[in-house]
């Protein structure tokens, strides 16, 4: 029987569908213009110059100045994470992006490869963190670990393995020092940890393959074997297959909204609807039961914890403000008083049978008309207007001109045009 390990080995010279090319094409602007604007917050520039001050390299960083390819992973991987608004997927339970792209970058930069590579490895690496974070499952995650970093890790050894070429024994090598190194915990949420977390695995993706192609050796099947990485880290070991035809970085779910992925099915429904606020009544919000004890803070009293509560998220929408922007999540905005007395007006119950992509809305207008909203983020969207969408939000984050200077970049081939818009201050 073939493990996820010798998957893996024969998945690394797949060809890479053009559809999901597309897709890391899309996701690749939307890691740059979040590590952009992680990098402008100014909470990492401490970190940022402490790395740059271990030695300078080829490959660059968010913000400006230069490093080794691994220090570089880091602190790009730390950077794109900051503000928790890069992409997701649901099955992995992780996001793929800034643990895949920082690592497969850096290392690009240091062998001269064109664009076209760089997303043709990191496409491969995302679908690869997939695979690892469904063999992993929901008990792997459940019992505490993370799994951006942990799946993570061994997606950016692959993307890294198909720039770097390995050959089975090499990328097989490279798996099982990663599992001694691919670590990261739920117990770091809400720290600056937790965006470390992702830095980790792209620097354990760069360091793994590299000394892996340098000839070291480690433990025959260090992920799935006896006392390998599943089985010691509460893995399920979950029967997975290998994509075919279409490819599952497909169902990426990027964000729309600068708060909890699991707020954004309701954020949706609500924004679909045209309603009147000083017409509601009441309004009863059903979600999975999964997002109870994450994102549902009844009466939040800060930015950060407004990012987490369904009323307060949901009476924002309704009144006007953009839950696209970061800069609309302040403390102030907890204690307006229009949104204080809307936000009484809502209660949350979770539903059994509503999926972590699902969320329900009932609305109780004036006069006993009754809305019944709904939304999946998990429906089709189609990659127009995805690209659409994720060109706004990034006009949000950076402004129109850096916005459609990036967008340009992202799209071509030259990897220099594209660092040049993340090396910016």
């Amino acid at each position: 029987m073939k493990t996820v390990t010798d998957q893996l080995i024969r998945f690394r010279k797949a060809e890479v569908p053009a559809e999901a090319a597309v897709m890391m094409r899309l996701s690749l602007f939307d890691w740059a213009a979040c590590g952009i604007a992680g990098a402008q917050a100014g909470t990492f520039d401490d970190f940022a110059a402490a790395q740059r001050a271990m030695g300078t390299g080829q490959a660059q960083i968010f913000g400006g100045g230069s490093a080794t390819a691994p220090s570089a992973a880091l602190v790009n991987g730390t950077l794109s994470h900051a503000l928790d608004y890069d992409d997701t997927h649901f099955a992995h339970i992780g996001h793929p992006s800034v643990a895949v792209l920082p690592a497969v970058i850096a290392l690009a930069e240091e062998l001269s490869a064109p664009l076209d590579d760089v997303v043709l490895a990191a496409t491969l690496g995302v679908e690869a963190s997939i695979l690892v974070g469904l063999w992993l499952g929901r008990s792997h995650y459940q019992v505490g670990y993370h799994q951006t970093a942990t799946a993570g890790a061994f997606g950016a050894v692959m993307g890294c393995a198909r720039l770097l070429e390995l050959d089975k024994r090499q990328l097989r090598a490279a798996l099982g020092l990663c599992a001694s190194m691919a670590s990261g915990l739920k117990a770091q949420f809400g720290t600056m940890a937790k965006p470390l977390n992702a830095g980790l695995a792209a620097r354990t993706g760069v360091e793994a393959a590299l000394w892996a192609q340098a000839g070291m050796t480690a433990a025959e099947d260090g992920l799935a074997g006896p006392l390998g990485f599943g089985p010691t880290h509460h893995g399920e070991a979950a029967e997975v297959t290998l994509p075919r035809g279409t490819w599952r970085i497909t169902e990426i779910s990027h964000k729309f909204h600068a708060c909890c992925h699991g707020l954004h099915a309701m954020l949706e429904a609500v924004r679909e609807a045209t309603l009147d606020p000083d017409t509601v009544e009441s309004i009863h919000i059903r979600t999975s039961p999964r997002w109870m004890s994450v994102c549902n803070i009844e009466t939040p009293a800060t930015g950060l914890e407004a990012k987490f509560s369904y009323t307060q998220t949901c009476a924002m929408a309704l009144l006007g403000h953009d839950t696209g922007a970061i800069a609309s999540f302040t403390d102030d905005v907890t204690k307006d008083a229009d949104i204080v007395a809307l936000r009484a007006r809502i209660r949350v119950s979770e539903e059994a049978r509503l999926s972590e992509t699902q969320s329900e809305v009932a609305v109780s207008l004036a006069g006993g008309a009754m809305r019944r909203l709904k939304h999946d983020l998990s429906a089709p969207l189609s990659l127009e207007t995805r690209a659409a969408k994720l060109q706004d939000k990034a006009v949000a984050l950076l402004g129109e001109d850096r916005a459609e200077a990036l967008w340009q970049a992202a799209q071509g081939d030259d990897l220099r045009a594209l660092m040049d818009q993340l090396v910016r201050s």
